[in-house]
């Protein structure tokens, strides 16, 4: 079985555990709150908004643009320290049971 195969058996049953559509959900909803609140407290695009919320919590952080208000720069220290560990959780979380499943098929 090739690699893209068991990757792709691997998410299905990943999407199907509880526990990793908690973590997901709750990721989502952490990038959807700051999306809002950079909406409308920075005045940025929905796009950007997004944007930045997706890059900040993984970590990426191109840093094309920044906050520039007092409010945004305070709830982004606290948006980086919290996003990252439910970010780093739920990739953690989908991992482990992707390769799980890989430890199954061994097994088998």
């Amino acid at each position: 079985m090739n690699s893209l195969t068991r990757i792709t058996r691997g998410v299905r049953v990943a999407l199907k555990d509880g526990r990793v559509k908690g973590l997901l959900a709750f990721t989502a909803g952490m990038i959807l709150w700051a999306s809002v609140f950079y909406r409308y407290v920075e005045s940025w695009s929905w796009l950007d908004s997004i944007y930045f919320s997706v890059v900040t919590i993984s970590t990426v952080g191109y840093g094309d643009f920044s906050p520039e208000t007092a409010a945004g720069k305070i709830f982004t220290m606290f948006y980086i320290i919290v996003g990252l560990g439910i970010f780093v959780t739920a990739a953690t979380t989908v991992a482990d049971t992707i390769l799980s499943q890989d430890d199954k098929n061994e097994d088998d």
